[in-house]
């Protein structure tokens, strides 16, 4: 079982998927490139029909869930095969659920109060969300001097060009992002060019 989704790969593909069937040959070509965790949001109706067709089919790749906002979402991405759960933000009933469902998970965060309740909670691994729009690197670099413990995956509006700038922090594991799953390629099944965009990605931290 996984026991950090942190340490998994430096970028942490987020994948929405429109069409199942897409599922396997996306994690596929991610996984060649070098990026096994890979987090299919719950933003369609084809999400857990493609979780549960990458844990069966891809056995290489740590499938997981994002967009998980429900104790619901919980049970049903578990069900399918989920490897980790991602969420945006989090409430108590969620945490538990979180917690009670026997794998890894990233809560959301934004704010210092929301880490520190975390932390008073046993969970130091996060997702620091919306990661651009929440102050980004400067305000993860002001969190690490009163909060080491905690550590994060910023995710959202992290692109190529800014991912560099997060690794080297002390508290961030990981990034998320879709620049490497553009929807073009996506629509045009071009697997070749995913797989490249994720070796590109997987080489950022060196």
């Amino acid at each position: 079982m996984t026991s950090s989704v942190l340490d998994l790969a430096p970028v942490v593909p987020v994948v929405v998927l429109e069409d199942a069937a897409d599922a396997v040959p996306l994690a596929r070509a991610l996984v060649a490139g070098g990026l096994p965790a890979i987090e299919v949001t719950l933003r369609t109706a084809a999400a857990l029909d493609a979780i549960g067709a990458i844990a069966a089919e891809v056995p290489d790749a740590v499938v997981g869930a994002g967009t998980v906002i429900s104790v619901r979402n919980v049970a049903d991405t578990v069900a399918a095969g989920a490897r980790f759960l991602v969420s945006p933000g989090w409430t108590d009933s969620l945490l538990d659920a979180m917690k009670a469902s026997g794998v890894p998970f990233l809560p959301g965060v934004s704010t210092t109060s929301e880490v520190v309740a975390l932390l008073e909670r046993g969970v130091s691994e996060m997702k620091f969300f919306p990661a651009e729009a929440a102050g980004g690197t400067a305000y993860l670099k002001a969190l690490s001097a009163p909060l080491p413990q905690a550590r994060f995956c910023p995710t959202g509006g992290i692109s190529l060009a800014s991912a560099p700038s997060y690794l080297p922090l002390p508290n961030v594991g990981c990034v998320g992002g879709s620049w490497m799953v553009p929807a073009d390629a996506v629509a045009a099944k071009d697997w070749a060019r995913v797989e490249r965009l994720a070796s590109e990605a997987a080489g950022l931290r060196g």
